[in-house]
């Protein structure tokens, strides 16, 4: 029943050396990824070191539509390689690369020539070679070239191919394979091409004080299909929340709303023939196909930006919704995913079914048309239709489904999806309200009952329980679910599973050293069996989680604790240039420490990026009704981040403005006409 993820399809490789002396062959695995500089610009990708040099080694290259056009991209300059001083992000597609060489023309320890690169993920590279000495230098410049043009997959588990032979073309090189073609070009033509070798070479008269420039161009060309137009320059997606901005008391909030946002835009994707935008999960791991969970999750976090990515991300994930009849009828399709060291793996299929509801009421809300919301609610009936087949005989939901154990977190989604799928039931003159407001009451009282595990020190919420009632109590950063309500109508949130006692003492769990880091919420908590700071669900930090609990806390009115894990997510995101990855180490932070990188974690990562705009939207305490005409602004008293203030927000998909003060009051500063503003 399950969709499993895609596996990368095995390279054959060349047996090891036997004998004396041979060392032992790696087993090839995941490539680490925590020190690459990634351009993104999907489906375009460039990664290589801060260095610049594509060395074919590891994920280095340029790549297109998940295969791998240039693995190597060496410059020399003079007969050496530049070295490296500095190497960094432009902006989400592009980077710069900076290096010194030594020439005849250095009379001391300060060298006269500098190379800069710039890269561009949809294949460009400008090598320009800049001289400070006082007469005219000839220098010469070759650039060594090759690819094995292997499929993402297969270079990310460490099984590149076998390099491909070159052949001149044109004003540069090609390459090719089955079904696919390389092309290199280089402005101006090189003076020598040496195929066989990969190399081009240039000859350079390089004026005082001047400089010269090269660019490379690489392309996919496929046999059989039109080649497609050249992308406008930085024109790929980027009308996708151009206005919005923050700044505050806190200066970072500024750079980490734009960094946020910019890696967002450069994750939208389309399928073919559409102009629906979505979300890729994350890079270089999970760049193909979107994952229809985070999708969601991501279209859901960005809804303070506008009501677009939401509606383009339901219209996809409806189109692919399973329509046949069986036990599978009205699912999304989803991958497994590992679930820690205590439960097996769980469905984002099943977490995609319950939120296709949620994000189309919240997004009815925001200010989605009653057309559109009409035409996206027979997929959102087929979801809770879904739901009701799916619950077994103890009235809770299993993840994986049949079978499998009841998880604290799946019965939060399937709670909020039955209270806010009511509401847009009961809005759209739909049958079948009252029932799910009566179900979701039921699981509330049961979950109270079954689902708490009592201490000395005020008890906790259990993890999961199993069909055959075996208790799962292991405490980890899944409970902030419980935490996640849903908006309805008139400013207020639905109902949570928990009693007001119980969200109290999980907020005092979440404030503890056994959760929080001092960077986020632990995953797994660190006295729990089978805790390990670096595992993806059994004790690293995930960002998507983090916040939920901070917005959920803020909420319910537990500020203190929102702000602490607030300002550890925001430390964490300035160590990681405002760029967070989705996932990183839950090691415990100490003075003068830095978060740990995970070597795996995706990095631009959708959820992680979105859920920052969730952080900081959180505390203006934004609540529309855009159906009622009214907006409610209900932010912490305690102005957790001190004063904020943004711009370009979207209500009514209309501007929205909003000014929060250090003691806590918001006053809206623009904002469509008709809204009535209440606190």
């Amino acid at each position: 029943m399950h969709d499993t993820a895609a596996q990368p399809r095995p390279v054959p490789r060349p047996p090891a050396p036997r004998g004396a002396g041979a060392v032992p062959a790696r087993t090839p695995g995941p490539q680490p990824v925590h020190q690459a500089l990634i351009c993104v610009a999907l489906p375009a990708l460039a990664i290589s070191t801060e260095q610049g040099q594509l060395t074919g080694q590891g994920l280095d290259g340029f790549y297109r539509e998940g295969r791998r056009l240039l693995a190597r991209c060496r410059v020399r300059v003079a007969g050496a390689e530049p070295v490296p001083v500095q190497g960094r992000l432009l902006d989400a597609a592009r980077a710069r690369f900076m290096g010194t060489v030594r020439t005849h023309a250095d009379e001391g320890p300060d060298p006269v020539v500098t190379v800069e690169r710039l890269r561009d993920a949809e294949g460009v590279e400008r090598i320009m070679v800049h001289s400070a000495a006082a007469r005219e230098l000839r220098l010469a410049v070759e650039v060594a070239l090759g690819t094995d043009l292997a499929e993402l997959g297969a270079v990310a588990a460490g099984r590149p191919g076998p390099e491909i032979p070159a052949a001149v073309h044109g004003s540069g090189l090609r390459w090719t394979a089955p079904g696919l073609h390389a092309v290199l070009t280089a402005d101006p033509p090189a003076d020598d091409v040496l195929a066989s070798a990969g190399l081009l070479c240039w000859e350079i008269r390089l004026p005082a004080g001047g400089t010269r420039s090269i660019e490379l161009r690489v392309r996919p060309e496929f046999p059989g299909r039109p080649r497609r137009p050249e992308p406008a320059a930085r024109g790929r997606s980027g009308t996708f929340w151009a206005d919005a901005q923050a700044e505050g008391d806190d200066p970072r909030v500024t750079a980490l709303l734009a960094t946020c946002l910019d890696d967002l835009r450069a994750l939208l994707v389309r399928e073919p023939g559409s102009t629906d935008a979505q979300v890729a999960a994350g890079v270089p791991w999970r760049c193909g196909r979107p994952s229809s969970a985070e999708a969601l999750w991501a279209a859901r976090m960005t809804l303070p930006l506008g009501v677009r990515l939401a509606a383009g991300t339901l219209r996809a994930l409806a189109r692919n919704q399973v329509s046949g009849p069986g036990p599978d009828h009205g699912r999304i399709p989803g991958a497994l995913r590992q679930s820690g060291p205590h439960l097996p793996p769980g469905c984002t299929g099943v977490e995609a079914t319950l939120l296709f509801p949620v994000v189309l009421a919240e997004a009815r809300r925001w200010g989605l048309s009653e057309q559109e919301t009409h035409a996206l609610l027979p997929a959102a009936e087929r979801c809770l239709g879904w739901l009701r087949a799916a619950v077994g005989r103890r009235g809770y939901l299993a993840d994986p489904f049949p079978g499998g154990p009841y998880r604290c977190e799946v019965q939060a989604h399937a709670h909020r999806a039955a209270l806010l799928g009511a509401d847009l039931l009961a809005a759209c003159g739909r049958p079948g309200a009252g029932e799910w407001r009566e179900w979701a009451t039921a699981l509330r009282h049961r979950f109270q009952e079954e689902f708490w595990a009592e201490d000395r020190s005020g008890g906790r919420p259990l993890a999961a329980l199993t069909p055959d009632g075996h208790r799962i109590p292991h405490l980890g950063s899944a409970a902030a679910h419980l935490l996640d309500t849903g908006l309805l109508g008139g400013g207020t949130y639905a109902p949570g599973l928990l009693d007001k006692v119980r969200t109290e003492q999980l907020a005092r769990l979440f404030g503890g050293p056994a959760l929080d880091c001092g960077w986020g919420l632990r995953s797994l908590g660190v006295k729990e069996p089978g805790y390990n700071p670096f595992g993806h669900r059994g004790g690293a930090v995930r960002v998507h989680e983090t916040v939920v609990a901070v917005a959920g806390l803020a909420v319910a009115g537990y500020e203190t604790e929102a702000g602490a894990l607030a300002r550890g997510a925001l430390d964490a995101a300035e160590a990681f240039g405002h760029r967070l990855p989705e996932m990183y180490a839950g090691e415990q932070r100490t003075a003068g420490s830095v978060p740990l990188p995970h070597p795996a974690a995706c990095r631009p990562a959708a959820v992680a990026a979105a859920s920052m705009v969730q952080l900081l939207a959180a505390f203006a305490g934004v609540r529309p009704d855009v159906p009622a005409h009214s907006v409610t602004i209900r932010p912490p008293r305690s102005a957790p981040l001190g004063a904020l203030r943004f711009t370009g927000l979207r209500v009514a998909e209309q501007p929205f403005s909003v000014r929060i003060s250090r003691l806590g009051l918001g006053m809206v500063e623009e904002a469509a006409d008709g809204l009535q503003l209440g606190v």
